[in-house]
């Protein structure tokens, strides 16, 4: 499903990551990264980047809050706001296409089911960085340096 409307909105010189943003911000303004990062389940360094290009698109802007100097806002622009309203109907139809085998109450159960599998998959995440901090870069022992390369037949 992701593919085939990230394959659509291209026409409209975004992506899927792009679209997500949008309509998280159109959502709800005034998001901070950190927030949208959790929304958009993308990491903040990527999402940093992407807001800068969607900021160079004329899709987004950056701002401090009034309240607190040191945390960014990121809100539509009216370019965006009008992008994700024309975007919103074709997203919804690919949901409606999605999902029309399925009854209300199927599709409410398997939000549910999606939802409660996504937090599971969130305890992981321990995991994942202590896989990271364990993971050191190697260094060739001696006996690597030691053995006698394979030769290739030329």
């Amino acid at each position: 499903m992701g593919e085939l409307f990230s394959r659509r909105i291209a026409t409209y010189g975004i992506t899927l990551p792009m679209y997500r943003v949008l309509a998280a911000v159109w959502e709800t303004g005034d998001q901070r990264l950190s927030d949208l990062s959790a929304v958009t389940t993308t990491e903040i360094s990527t999402l940093s980047r992407l807001v800068g290009e969607m900021k160079r698109k004329g899709l987004v802007t950056r701002s401090r809050l009034e309240d607190n100097g040191r945390t960014v806002a990121i809100n539509l622009t009216s370019k965006g706001r009008l992008l994700v309203e024309e975007l919103m109907p074709i997203a919804v139809h690919f949901e409606e296409v999605a999902v029309s085998d399925f009854s209300d109450e199927e599709v409410a159960r398997l939000k549910i089911v999606l939802r409660e599998i996504y937090e599971s998959l969130g305890s992981i995440e321990p995991e994942i960085e202590a896989t990271k901090a364990s993971a050191k870069p190697t260094r060739k022992s001696s006996l690597d340096r030691s053995r006698p390369k394979l030769r290739t037949r030329e």
